[in-house]
């Protein structure tokens, strides 16, 4: 299943909606991979196992499921996390990419690519939770980085 999404980030004709900087969005996206247990509630444990600015790998716990995955950073631009296959669990690959059609415009690309192309009957309406699920979980993550920006602590330098 491959699925896309963007989100809005900032909008100059909505002045509710207090502006984001890139740089603030980008130590966002940066803690959503350092900390994930501050945007994914039912994650147990998130280790470390190596950390670079250019990569890093984990390993997630979920209860009885454990994840080990590579995250890769293009500075301001993009967090690419790759989920290589193991036991039970397909290859995946989730590419989330900040886009500035005009500056000051911010949007939040995510793209899921789960390598199976396989869309038969039975998997449809599973795909289609997993994408409403992906996008909600992706929402949330915009506005958790909105209450950190609104409280400063998106304001010290991140990776």
């Amino acid at each position: 299943m491959k699925f896309a999404h963007l989100i809005e980030i900032n909008d100059p004709l909505n002045p509710l909606i207090e502006p984001l900087s890139r740089e603030q969005l980008w130590r966002g996206l940066v803690l959503r991979a350092e900390q994930p247990k501050m945007f994914v509630p039912w994650l147990d444990e998130c280790s470390i196992l190596s950390h670079s600015t250019a990569s890093m790998e984990r390993r997630l716990r979920y209860g009885d499921t454990v994840i080990e995955d590579r995250v890769t950073f293009l500075p301001r631009l993009h967090v690419h996390y790759h989920v290589p296959q193991q036991n039970d669990i397909p290859a995946s690959d989730l590419n989330v990419t900040i886009e500035e059609p005009q500056p000051g415009l911010l949007f939040v690309r995510f793209e899921y690519d789960d390598n199976n192309n396989d869309e038969g009957t039975a998997d449809a309406f599973y795909n289609e939770f997993r994408r409403s699920a992906y996008q909600e979980s992706d929402i949330d993550t915009v506005r958790m980085i909105r209450q950190m920006a609104a409280a400063g602590t998106l304001d010290a330098p991140a990776a």
